[in-house]
């Protein structure tokens, strides 16, 4: 997945040979590929991807993440881990907050700990459940008591969601004026972002307009030199750009890892049992899908947790191995054979967008499923249907994440309550070791279970002019704001 070549459709690439001058010093726009642009301004605990980049340029955590995805500092301007792991001590940086009080140990303890409290009840929410306790200490000092390590802590307080806030005003580095079109983000003066004052700063720095419009406007004006980026390629993006040499260096894949596949939404017909799930999961033939939308680097698994994190005991490995495609086809049809009745329990229902993306994913899937007796049809995402197509990106590299992603509590769907036990020991174990193996113990009940069909990682890609500086392609497909604000020396 980490290398992969496009080509852009021949009017865009000729379009870009003229627009490959603009940009510059002056203003700086960049477009998210979406279709409704009130989703840039979503408030509350369940973000756009555009609304994450717009809340984490003008709205501060502890810690934020640079270009690269890895964690720098923000309202902390240092911090230190004691006791194995367990107590994260954060030291805060002088300033007030927006509404002229004190940056104080005591006030970003209650913002932290208000920021966790609204986030119970989602995945983050879950994330987080192995802090035990928020502390206010002397010298402007925040310290964080974990019940059992979080090696990932640094990159979860990172989130936008995580971002703080006292009454009115918000603590980033940029502040937001809505307009037509979109918004403009302009920089704070150094002291308000944490720095020591500096002469003509203004002049190091340019406004970002921010914009949403659809996947192909966005091509093309990017395309006629209107934007410099273009933020939130997915898959149902993905066919509007081609392999080819033209682009190289403006079409941007990113590493992430995360989940990309099928969530079982409910136990009907063929799906009844893990047996009859396990058989569809078997059918599909995943390098297909990837050579449906002419994509190089794309490494396909058949694993719930991505393969090789840094917590990956490998209880769990890729499965079927040894057995042929056409092997994996003749059992899955003779599981569904003996399951299928009638012609209705061989009748799934997946819910899936109707983008070019979307639609070039279901006609394969439909075409390799029709070879087992399977009848796949798409509904609208949100409709009643058997299976859900899941593209999501991780937050931080471990298993704790992916597991968290199927728990009961979340109603998403099939889930173990099994799975979640395993996960929840996980959280109380201490020893490193012991901790892996009950997170690899949590994956192989889940796999057992059958209730997601992974395909690989997601894809996320970008468009961005070669001059632009500030962006890199990272794990996480969050491009920060504020650095494409800096004027390149």
């Amino acid at each position: 997945m980490r290398q992969a070549r496009f080509r852009l459709p021949t009017v865009l690439a000729a379009a870009l040979l003229l627009a490959s001058c603009a940009g510059g010093n002056g203003e700086f726009d960049v477009a998210f590929m979406d279709e409704d642009e009130a989703s840039l301004f979503t408030g509350g605990i369940r973000l756009s991807e555009g609304a994450q980049h717009i809340v984490g340029a003008t709205r501060s955590g502890l810690v934020a993440m640079d270009a690269t995805g890895e964690v720098v500092p923000a309202l902390a301007d240092r911090w230190n881990v004691t006791d194995g792991g367990s107590i994260f001590v954060f030291r805060l940086r002088d300033g007030t907050w927006p509404n002229g009080e004190d940056l104080t140990a005591e006030s970003v303890r209650d913002a932290l700990r208000r920021a966790i409290r609204n986030l119970r009840g989602t995945s983050l929410g879950l994330d987080l459940a192995p802090i035990d306790d928020v502390r206010a200490m002397a010298g402007r000092v925040v310290e964080i008591r974990l019940a059992s390590p979080v090696p990932e802590l640094l990159q979860l307080l990172a989130q936008p969601e995580l971002g703080l806030t006292n009454g009115e005003g918000e603590t980033g580095p940029m502040v937001l004026v809505r307009e037509e079109g979109g918004a403009v983000l302009s920089m704070r003066p150094p002291p308000e972002r944490g720095l020591p004052e500096e002469e003509n700063w203004q002049d190091k720095v340019r406004a970002v307009h921010v914009h949403a419009v659809p996947a192909a406007q966005a091509l093309e004006r990017f395309g006629s030199g209107e934007f410099e980026v273009v933020l939130g390629g997915q898959l149902a993006s993905l066919p509007l750009a081609d392999t080819g040499p033209l682009s190289r260096g403006t079409v941007r894949l990113d590493p992430a890892i995360g989940l990309f596949g099928l969530q079982v939404m409910r136990a009907r017909g063929v799906l009844a049992t893990p047996l009859g799930r396990e058989a569809l999961a078997m059918a599909i033939n995943r390098p297909a899908l990837a050579a449906a939308f002419n994509i190089a680097g794309w490494v396909p698994t058949t694993r719930l947790v991505a393969p090789d994190l840094p917590d990956d005991p490998g209880v769990v490995g890729e499965r079927w191995q040894g057995m042929g495609m056409d092997e994996r086809r003749a059992r899955a049809a003779q599981v569904f054979a003996a399951s299928a009745e009638n012609a209705e329990n061989a009748r799934i229902s997946v819910a899936m967008g109707d983008t070019p993306g979307h639609r070039l994913l279901f006609a394969e899937l439909r075409r390799q499923l029709a070879e087992v007796g399977v009848v796949l049809v798409r509904v609208e995402p949100g409709a009643d249907a058997d299976l859900a197509l899941v593209d999501r990106v991780a937050r931080y590299a471990s298993a704790r994440w992916f597991l968290n992603q199927f728990n009961c509590q979340l109603d998403r769907g099939l889930c173990s309550p099994e799975a979640d036990r395993a996960a929840g020991r996980a959280l109380d174990e201490r020893d490193a070791a012991q901790r892996a193996r009950l997170l690899g113990e949590a994956e192989a009940t889940l796999t057992a279970a059958n209730i997601y069909i992974p395909f690989g990682s997601p894809l996320r890609w970008a468009l961005v002019r070669g001059n632009v500086q500030g962006f890199a392609p990272n794990q996480w497909a969050h491009h920060p704001l504020p650095q494409m604000a800096v004027i390149p020396k």
